[in-house]
């Protein structure tokens, strides 16, 4: 029996023998995008208003880290094997109002719209 993990053909076996799946490539390249977003959303917090950092700013960002606490749980319980595949979905979902929050926050930091 294969693993879900592997694959048949041998162009996606890296350097380790361990195999890259699509699925794999695409976790890595959301979550990384979604690392990314939320990192320049907390740089922006604190170095685009005026040099003291608003409190607004602050629990614009804190509510933020807040919600990505929850998808990196739900992430590591899924790598582990706890959680059943179809909550990959619901990570999947989750993530999606967290891009949408940290584009909402980039635009307030630089006053977009005003």
């Amino acid at each position: 029996m294969d693993d879900f993990r592997t694959s048949a053909s041998g162009a996606d076996n890296t350097l380790f023998g361990e195999t890259l799946t699509r699925h794999t490539v695409l976790n890595l390249a959301i979550g990384g995008f979604t690392s990314l977003l939320v990192l320049v959303t907390v740089i922006s917090s604190f170095v685009f208003p005026t040099p003291p950092p608003t409190p607004l700013n602050i629990f614009f960002v804190v509510c933020i880290i807040m919600i990505c606490s929850s998808v990196l749980v739900l992430i590591f319980w899924y790598r582990q094997g706890d959680l059943d595949p179809k909550f990959r979905g619901l990570i999947y979902y989750s993530i999606g109002p967290i891009i949408l929050l940290c584009l909402c926050a980039n635009l307030y930091f630089h006053d977009v719209g005003r």
